[in-house]
């Protein structure tokens, strides 16, 4: 892993039990980006470029993934709405091949999914070894929608019981132990949440409800949430503090300028699959014999 990937992650990492205040961290900020040590002067010009250096790495850290077939990464977008997760996974993984990622989004949950516990839904998608997977919203919006809109619960079919601090502070270790779980098994998890700023979020709607070709983005849903912004922010905050870990750690990435959070996004991925030092599988000598053979056949054919 490079020194800038180093410094990158350092800038936007959350330490584990860290007393996060997202007010502290500012959606417009391009420093990430600024580290670069050299390109043009522009920031998007200078984002462009960290997203497709980091895009070649993970491209080729992706084939490594894929043929060392003894980890898996599991990357978890969280944002507000309008933040910029779907253009995020577009942009990130466009030079990935299709056959080694798989991107999952998530919606009410259905019946039988509510006659399981919170996390087995998830759970069903998880990336098997070798593969990248991306889930658009997961299992924090338990801790998230759920949180700032409690009758939402009901739904759930839990026992009896408080839904006080206690309760949300046992949902945050159940999510803990089962990150714990995949890392343990060979599942890197890198947790993203894209923080952009309101002013941002209400430019970004407005867009949508102007341009044609994108109304088809916009959802009244989002408007009537932006009404609980101060709830959410709330929220995110305990979910940070709570669920940042050694093993699976929340990066807060600013969120403003697209291009920026692409870059930063891109850079860590890439970064951390690098720093796995993943090799292609060893050959043994029985596999070259076999190769050898192979060869003189085709060379022999017609």
């Amino acid at each position: 892993m490079s020194k800038h990937h180093h410094r990158l992650i350092k800038r936007y990492r959350v330490p584990p039990g860290a007393r996060i205040r997202l007010r502290d961290h500012d959606p417009a900020d391009t420093s990430g980006v600024d580290l670069l040590p050299h390109g043009p002067d522009s920031i998007k010009a200078r984002a462009v470029e960290l997203l497709q250096i980091s895009r070649d790495e993970l491209s080729k850290a992706q084939e490594l993934l894929w043929a060392s077939d003894t980890y898996s990464v599991l990357v978890v977008l969280q944002g507000m709405d309008a933040s910029g997760k779907d253009g995020t996974i577009k942009h990130v993984m466009s030079g990935v091949s299709p056959q080694g990622c798989e991107v999952h989004s998530f919606a009410t949950p259905t019946e039988p999914e509510l006659d399981h516990t919170f996390l087995w839904r998830y759970w069903q998608h998880v990336p098997e070894r070798g593969r990248i997977g991306l889930f658009n919203r997961s299992y924090y919006e338990d801790v998230l929608i759920v949180k700032v809109h409690p009758e939402l619960l009901a739904a759930q079919r839990l026992p009896p019981g408080p839904r006080g601090r206690q309760f949300w502070r046992e949902r945050y270790e159940d999510i803990n132990a089962f990150e714990r779980h995949l890392v343990r098994n060979g599942t890197v998890i890198l947790k993203f949440f894209l923080n952009i700023s309101k002013a941002e979020q209400r430019r970004r709607l407005l867009q949508r409800i102007d341009a044609r070709d994108k109304h088809w983005k916009f959802s009244i849903a989002d408007l009537e949430e932006r009404g609980y912004w101060d709830d959410y922010l709330d929220a995110y905050q305990d979910m940070l503090r709570a669920t940042s870990t050694d093993w699976a750690p929340w990066h807060v990435i600013p969120a403003d300028h697209k291009h920026v959070a692409r870059a930063g996004v891109a850079a860590i991925l890439s970064g951390t699959i690098r720093g796995l030092g993943l090799k292609l599988p060893p050959m043994t000598p029985a596999d070259e014999r076999r190769l050898r053979l192979a060869r003189r056949r085709l060379l022999a054919a017609r």
